[in-house]
């Protein structure tokens, strides 16, 4: 066999073999809230799924198929841990609000309220804490078997009513709707907190079941609530980075093969990235639509701002000791938070101290 022969027979092995180690590799992604309406299942939706798709078949000699399921299809928001865990879905969102028990600590920046009024910020100082404290991962690899493929979080939290109101006497006795951590929040203004999910909100004000939500504005137009309930008021209770995180079953991420591992690591930090971006845009977005929708939407006195923060001095140390006595890092981790925050030049309204 001449020299030319034998190359040409060893590139087309060469050739042979590559192609009997590329893969079909299949990947379950979704969230029980909808891409579209909410931050970051959008970002999952239109970046996330899309750049692993583009990168893989571009970088790789792997088939990547993505089944995606949003808005309850696959799990819903109460649920989706679980399904990571399980792996019903290799790649999962959720905010970290809807499961109190398993990642109470996971809640953090809800339990320092009033603190960056930025999204990218809320984010990029979740990013710091996480960074900090490897508990926070390492309590979701041993206990859930899953690890953070990317942070998101939520644009800045205000309120909306289904009736006017001037004073914060006006909302003793109302019955307003949130998603967990948060609604200890309304305590000072003596409001009566619902817990609820986001699809039940507007058949619910339409009724009267409740009065309001304590919602960020790109979700309180998108989900319409401005229609039952058309009185936003700018509290700034704040942009909560971390709140909302996207993870990966351990066992999912350790089958794939080497080069796409590298990949899905790296567009879940550009996710990170993106979808942080996109919460300011978003909410930008939200406030002009609200505007324009005949929604009224007024900014609270800085006096009366100042005097619902200070209401609310000691519930960050209460929520630290809360999650110390639960055997966790609790007063660590805030602590950190707050350090982070005020260390970045933002502001508090009221000094939080953690014992």
């Amino acid at each position: 066999m001449t020299y030319l022969r034998l190359v040409a027979v060893a590139l087309l092995a060469a050739g042979f073999s590559a192609v009997a180690r590329a893969e079909l590799i299949t990947l379950r992604v979704g969230s029980g809230h909808p891409g579209g309406a909410i931050v970051y299942a959008t970002g999952m939706r239109d970046f996330l799924v899309p750049e692993l798709k583009r990168r893989i078949g571009e970088e790789t000699d792997h088939e990547l198929r993505i089944i995606e399921g949003y808005a309850g299809s696959i799990a819903s928001v109460a649920e989706t841990l679980e399904a990571v865990q399980v792996g019903l879905l290799d790649i999962g969102g959720y905010c970290t609000c809807f499961e109190p028990a398993k990642l109470f600590l996971h809640n953090f920046a809800y339990f320092a309220p009033f603190g960056p009024q930025v999204g990218e910020d809320g984010v990029r100082l979740a990013r710091q804490v996480y960074e900090a404290h490897p508990w926070l991962e390492g309590q979701l690899r041993d206990n859930y078997g899953q690890f953070v493929l990317g942070l998101s979080g939520f644009d800045n939290y205000h309120l909306g009513t289904t009736v006017p109101w001037d004073s914060v006497a006006d909302l003793t006795g109302v019955k307003i709707a949130g998603a967990g951590p948060n609604l200890p929040w309304l305590a000072y203004a003596g409001v009566i907190p619902v817990q609820s999910a986001l699809p039940d909100g507007y058949m619910a004000m339409s009724t009267g079941v409740y009065n309001g939500w304590l919602m960020y504005p790109s979700s309180y137009f998108a989900f319409k609530f401005h229609e039952p309930a058309p009185y936003y008021t700018l509290i700034g209770f704040g942009a909560t980075g971390g709140a909302a995180i996207v993870t990966m079953n351990v066992r999912s991420f350790e089958r794939l093969p080497p080069d796409v591992q590298t990949i899905v690591a790296e567009v879940g930090r550009d996710y990170e990235r993106t979808a942080a971006r996109m919460l300011d845009e978003r909410q930008a977005f939200g406030l002009d639509s609200l505007r324009a929708s005949g929604a009224t939407v007024r900014t609270l006195p800085d006096d009366v701002r100042r005097e619902w923060a200070y209401s609310l001095r000691n519930f960050p140390n209460d929520m630290a000791k809360e999650a110390d006595s639960r055997g966790m890092p609790g007063s660590e981790i805030v602590q950190t938070y707050i350090d982070l925050v005020t260390q970045s030049g933002y502001e508090w309204p009221v000094d939080y101290e953690i014992e």
